[in-house]
């Protein structure tokens, strides 16, 4: 196990190449179940999950290859086992993405229920009622989802709540389905439009993604293909709001400014500065912060993966800001580890009132989810004193190379083992 120890109060400086999009990629990864071929996939970030995702398509008897950094080949001609099993299932969300993917090629599928961070239900009923829509037959026996179906047929779908996981599912499903489907209500993150664009450029038929209403006109087959992952917005917006912290001046490149409007908003709002270029962005901050309300809301609303770090930043800023969450419950579990800094936070139900107090103060904390995870390193850098990290397993789930990137800009960021406690199920390991 390890931790990250931060020695706060630098300005960060210099240049950041944004990783490929974590959400993007665990959706397009078994996606390649379809193809029943070769898919070269580009700008494919280093990160846990997708490690654990490609674990699974080679459990499933993929065949799988690193050509260079960042570019993986997959070969999914011959897999054996329509079925995730739950040791590898349980290591994240987005393992649920096999449901749709399977049932498309195999007409059936077994994957253990998911998990991933824990902050809050997050049922997969969506999920379930638009694959049945489709014409499958969906069990949940013992914690495992069993879907089968001896033909899949388009129609029309409304996702009663705007559901991502459910799009994609939908879609995976769909596209060598016969007929039409229509999915109403979906999802339009950038990450939904490009697993559209991928299933295109195997040969499917997807019109609509960005949208609300996504068409899928079902193919009889579809080939493999090289294709090239787009930047974390994610990412982005972690570097952007770091940067917004600590002060400075920071240029990211290989962004896509568009998918970064929401973010710079706020940020220009506050009193940071940002330039746009073609496919970087440069943030300056010299002065001080002023207060803001955020609301995160489904794309093109303001992320809820982003709305842990902005609580780092108000809480530096001057006066009251409050926060709305209307997408997950409980996402505010790391005020507590914030609060332990110095941050005036109160929480109410899905509201966080965010008094400023212009500093932060070191201190032994943890990450309690990957986006949670990003906050306490913002926290860190500008923090008086040095900050311990631990539960950074969360972290590298969607960051790639995160210590290192900081270190590049100025940050003193480093990795450092941590013993195990005395007793613990760790210490006591044979």
């Amino acid at each position: 196990m390890e931790k990250f120890v931060i020695s706060g109060g630098r300005k960060l400086s210099g240049v950041v190449n944004i990783s490929g999009a974590k959400n993007a990629a665990v959706a397009i990864l078994p996606a390649t179940v379809l193809a029943g071929g070769v898919c070269v996939m580009e700008n494919i970030p280093e990160i846990s999950d997708v490690v654990s995702i490609l674990d699974i398509l080679s459990n499933m008897g993929a065949k799988i290859r690193y050509l260079r950094q960042s570019v993986v080949e997959i070969d999914t001609t011959h897999l054996h086992s329509p079925q995730v099993p739950y040791e590898l299932a349980r290591k994240m969300r987005a393992s649920c993405y096999f449901l749709g993917s399977l049932l498309g090629r195999y007409h059936r599928a077994q994957v253990a229920m998911p998990g991933g961070c824990n902050f809050g239900v997050r049922p997969i009923d969506q999920h379930i009622k638009g694959l049945e829509m489709l014409g499958a037959n969906v069990r949940l026996e013992h914690g495992i989802v069993e879907a089968s179906a001896t033909g899949l047929k388009g129609t029309s779908i409304y996702l009663d709540v705007v559901s991502v996981g459910a799009t994609v599912n939908i879609l995976l499903a769909s596209v060598l389905a016969e007929g039409t489907t229509v999915i109403e209500n979906a999802a339009k993150e950038p990450h939904i439009v490009d697993l559209a664009n991928f299933l295109n450029t195997m040969g499917a038929d997807v019109r609509g993604a960005g949208t609300d209403v996504i068409k899928v006109y079902g193919v009889k087959s579809l080939h493999g293909c090289t294709y090239s992952i787009i930047p974390d917005q994610i990412e982005a917006g972690t570097f952007m709001a770091a940067t917004a912290a600590a002060g400075g001046r920071v240029t990211l490149k290989n962004v896509i400014p568009k998918h970064l409007e929401c973010i710079t908003a706020k940020l220009t709002e506050m009193g940071v500065g940002i330039t746009e270029y073609d496919d970087s962005i440069l943030v300056e901050r010299n002065g001080p912060l002023n207060h803001v309300n955020i609301k995160t809301m489904p794309h093109p609303g303001f992320p809820t993966d982003m709305q842990p770090q902005m609580a780092v930043l108000l809480s530096l800023a001057e006066g009251t800001s409050i926060i709305t969450e209307s997408v997950w419950d409980n996402r505010f579990r790391y005020v507590e580890e914030l609060k332990r800094m110095g941050a005036q936070i109160q929480v109410d139900g899905k509201i966080a009132v965010v008094e400023g107090v212009g500093k932060l103060l070191a201190a032994p904390v943890k990450a309690t989810d990957l986006r949670a995870g990003a906050a306490m390193i913002i926290a860190g850098l500008v923090a008086h004193g040095t900050t311990a990290i631990e539960d950074i397993v969360y972290i590298e789930r969607g960051y790639e190379f995160v210590d290192q990137k900081f270190q590049m800009l100025g940050a003193d960021v480093r990795r450092v083992a941590v013993e195990p406690k005395q007793g613990s199920e760790l210490a006591n390991a044979v």
